[in-house]
């Protein structure tokens, strides 16, 4: 493990004192006294730990986090400045500092700070390389970071983001990297038929309703002293929230058909791909419940606006298959890559998770191409060779004639679906038919 850490400081004395200490801790200390200075550091090397002071004479050490999050996105930040203040100390964590400390500071502070830096860093690694929670888009660098902070306290947790996006995964980690030693117990609120959502909720006493022949214990008591997660936790009943946010206010419940009180240390954390506060203004969602689960909230982005952790994933996904069904496809060609960025992956991680899988079970050679990747109702066609067309003419009416073949084969070559499809008129589209020479009536044999 790297125990690298750069201390960016214009006053030598703080540089040199703060190397001192730190060395006899056993860590590797390296100064700038200058912003410049810390950038060519940066870009020649690796720290997973960077000290900062926002005051230097060259520059605005917030603005310079920027540049952190950039070429060196897995270090932690830990601000430091005698000008210090909480609207600045909020500027520095906003940007993604990890901590802020205000000059003059003890030695222990700053062992202690440093100590919770490295473990967060080595947290962070070990969810990127264990657990399918892979990318480098900055939203996704800031989840990663926050999880280990997160995981540490017992706050209820709200991950919104669309269905495939990653939800459960975040709060396995959480629960994982947390101290609580009980289960992790998940009940998918929109999977349960309503009249069955108390039941699996609080469990039930033998004899509580017909066909309760023997006790049960509830999701809620199974996950006592652990987490329970509740997915599409927007779907649940209107008539259970109110229990549900009794339990989380008193940590005491009672069975369906029982006097006994039940007290529950649970930590609870939800996900959903619905706006909970459009759903309380629509009368489905109760407000107090809204702000018990939401303490702290994270946000997936979809996969289609992470750019090229598609490729990331892809490229994960390749070698897990490959490994599992003992194929000998590890490489990604350059045009299937081009075809998975501009995939509109309405269903995020797991469709594109689904698709490497298929292709890799269908695949025969080494290098994936956009065929294996092809779907029903899909196809890909390489217009690469349009840009070795030199006049503008010929490069327009050689992609009208790809674009219409297309469009023909996808509408069942149904002429009036395909015209209005496009937006052209019928008689228009028979005259590009004609004048492309597309070899419509073969298409039909």
């Amino acid at each position: 493990m790297s125990n690298r850490i750069l201390i960016v400081d214009d006053e030598e004395n703080i540089v040199n004192s703060l190397s001192g200490i730190l060395e006899d801790e056993g860590f590797k200390p390296e100064g700038a006294k200058t912003l410049k200075e810390a950038q060519e550091k940066i870009k020649q090397l690796f720290f997973p730990v960077i000290i900062l002071d926002l005051w230097m004479p060259d520059g605005d050490g917030i603005n310079f986090i920027d540049f952190i999050k950039e070429h060196s996105p897995d270090s932690v930040v830990i601000v430091i400045t005698g000008h210090g203040n909480i609207e600045t100390a909020v500027k520095a964590i906003k940007k993604g500092a990890y901590e802020f400390l205000e000059k003059p500071f003890s030695v222990e502070r700053l062992l202690l700070t440093v100590k919770h830096a490295f473990e967060a860093y080595n947290t962070s690694r070990s969810i990127e390389e264990g657990i399918e929670f892979i990318g480098e888009h900055p939203e996704i660098l800031k989840i990663k970071q926050l999880i280990p902070k997160i995981a540490k306290s017992k706050a209820s947790v709200l991950i919104t983001g669309e269905s495939g996006t990653g939800k459960e995964i975040v709060a396995r980690l959480i629960h994982k990297y947390s101290e609580r030693k009980g289960n992790f117990v998940d009940l998918n609120c929109a999977a349960i038929p309503t009249e069955l959502a108390e039941s699996e909720l609080f469990g039930y006493e033998r004899g509580a309703f017909t066909g309760a022949f023997t006790r049960k214990k509830g999701k809620l008591e199974l996950a006592d002293e652990g987490t329970l997660f509740l997915d599409e936790v927007g779907e649940l009943d209107l008539k259970v929230q109110p229990k549900l946010l009794r339990v989380l206010e008193t940590g005491a419940f009672t069975r369906l058909g029982g006097t006994q009180r039940i007290e529950v240390d649970i930590r609870v954390i939800s996900a959903t791909k619905k706006n909970l506060e459009e759903e309380i203004n629509r009368g489905t969602f109760l407000e107090d419940l809204y702000y018990r689960l939401s303490v702290i909230s994270i946000h997936l982005p979809p996969l289609r606006e992470r750019g090229r952790d598609i490729i990331l994933l892809a490229e994960y996904f390749l070698n897990k298959f490959a490994k599992e069904y003992k194929k000998n496809c590890f490489e990604l060609s350059e045009t299937a890559k081009e075809y998975l960025l501009s995939k509109p992956w309405k269903g995020n991680v797991r469709e594109l998770k689904n698709l490497i899988e298929r292709a890799v079970i269908l695949c025969d050679k080494e290098v994936i191409t956009p065929e294996d990747l092809e779907v029903k109702g899909e196809s890909y066609v390489d217009l690469s060779y349009l840009l070795n067309i030199k006049e503008l003419k010929k490069a327009r009416r050689e992609f009208e004639r790809i674009f219409i073949e297309k469009k023909l084969k996808e509408n069942n070559y149904d002429l009036k679906k395909t015209a209005k499809a496009i937006g052209i008129d019928l008689s228009n589209l028979y005259r590009k038919i004609k004048s492309l020479k597309i070899d419509f009536n073969s298409s039909l044999v």
